[in-house]
């Protein structure tokens, strides 16, 4: 599965990514080791995933999430039940 994500980081920015494995990319933006954009912005939470078949259809949907204003972001956010990190 491909996933694209949104991170809160801890300015309140938000950050959207695109990765095949949740858990792992997470932690590496804690760890200060994912996005320059994240390192120094730590600690990161997950807010939202979103999950696709192809990875083209995940890096359209980031694209699209990235294009949105910081209102339409928040709401994407709210509206989106707590993600999940599988292990």
């Amino acid at each position: 599965m491909h996933h694209v994500y949104v991170l809160s980081c801890a300015d309140e920015t938000l950050y959207t990514g695109y990765t095949t494995d949740v858990a792992r990319r997470v932690a590496e933006h804690d760890a200060g080791e994912g996005a320059k954009y994240t390192r120094g912005r730590t600690p990161v939470e997950l807010v939202h995933v979103e999950s696709f078949e192809t990875r083209s259809a995940a890096m359209s949907r980031e694209h699209e999430i990235k294009q949105l204003s910081r209102p339409e972001k928040e709401r994407l956010v709210a509206g989106s039940e707590e993600p999940e990190l599988d292990d």
